[in-house]
């Protein structure tokens, strides 16, 4: 552990033997490395709101794991939806006033990014909030570069895992060089790019390694999200196994370890909104879909439809003593949670 508190570069087995490291000692002593590591170079968390523009989506066949797209589980958004502009501005002001800094726009695919490109209209037109744009690979050049017009912080596109064999056994309807792709496009804009990776879907910590050295090409890389799988109800993968907590912990600290300056996103329904403090011991500094308490529109979550609400995400940062960035001020707590060893 003192070689990754030094920034010293960690071999591959090394890197490995830390993703198989089990509970005990050794998993605390990861945790407390990684935490110290975001300290040093985050000085708040961040705190992400959302807003689904669509759930229409013309991927065929639908990703496996998919609770979002319409018709796709009873528990997520079965029902087709596309917000209007008055919902959509609506929604972001409702999140702007509840002192949130930063929303994500997301959609399904199937419009060539001009959801993304009206959404970021919207939101630049009525809020000084910061901006993530989600729609995958959607995106073209052009409405890339409508995106970037509105000075649009952030775009996300996930790949998930970069095992072929498995992205094409789990999203059978999409392509990871479409993918790759997309995220190369991203990185060599003005924008900062967000992809991040869905882990417990049955890749190997070699192929989390993989990943996580692919990711380190992109220039304009700015942002890693860490997603656990969770199961949604009626779709073909409702019974695989849920990501368990301790392996959403190794894998955000290691990567925390490997990118010191990046921003780790954690959504709250995919770590579990009573698990929140955990992703924040582990290193992770942007706690996404935050969801304020007169948010007007139905909200589900990526992996779970339960998401964290603001003041329970805020008690979480509080009792950490953690410093929580939000629009106008900061809320700085003093007592900070131990780590507990053997966890």
């Amino acid at each position: 552990m003192n070689k990754a508190l030094a920034g010293d570069h960690l071999s591959d087995n090394e890197v490995l033997q830390l993703l198989d490291t089990k509970t005990g000692d050794d998993f605390t002593e990861l945790m407390e490395t990684a935490y110290q590591i975001t300290k040093e170079h985050h000085k708040t968390i961040k705190l992400t709101s959302t807003v689904h523009i669509t759930n229409q989506c013309e991927v065929t066949p639908k990703c496996k794991y998919c609770g979002f797209a319409a018709g796709t589980s009873p528990e997520g958004y079965y029902h087709p939806f596309f917000k209007t502009d008055d919902e959509i501005r609506e929604a972001v002001i409702s999140i702007e006033k509840s002192g949130i800094p930063r929303v994500s726009c997301s959609g399904a695919h199937g419009y060539h990014g001009e959801q993304a490109v009206t959404a970021s209209r919207i939101v630049k037109e009525n809020t000084s909030l910061e901006l993530l744009v989600n729609v995958g690979a959607d995106l073209n050049r052009q409405s890339l570069e409508k995106i970037a017009h509105y000075e649009t912080e952030t775009v996300c596109c996930n790949l998930e895992t970069t095992n072929e064999r498995l992205f094409h056994q789990i999203k059978p309807g999409e392509s990871l060089q479409n993918r790759i792709k997309t995220c190369q496009m991203i990185s060599d804009s003005d924008v900062e790019l967000s992809s991040g990776l869905l882990i417990g879907i049955g890749e190997s910590h070699q192929d989390r390694l993989n990943h996580l050295k692919f990711l380190k090409r992109f220039k304009n890389l700015g942002e890693i999200p860490i997603m656990g799988f969770n199961p949604y109800r009626g779709t073909p993968m409702e019974n695989h196994p849920v990501c368990s907590l301790n392996d959403q912990m190794r894998t955000i600290a290691v990567t925390r370890i490997l990118f010191p300056d990046i921003r780790i996103t954690v959504p709250t329904p995919t770590i579990g909104p009573e698990n929140v403090k955990f992703s924040l011991m582990a290193g992770a500094n942007n706690l996404a879909t935050v969801i304020p308490d007169t948010y007007p529109l139905e909200i589900k979550g990526v992996g779970s439809p339960a998401c964290g609400t603001l003041m329970n995400v805020l008690k979480v940062t509080i009792d950490m003593g953690l410093i929580t960035e939000l629009r106008t001020c900061f809320v700085p707590v003093l007592n900070r949670t131990p780590l507990a060893s053997g966890m």
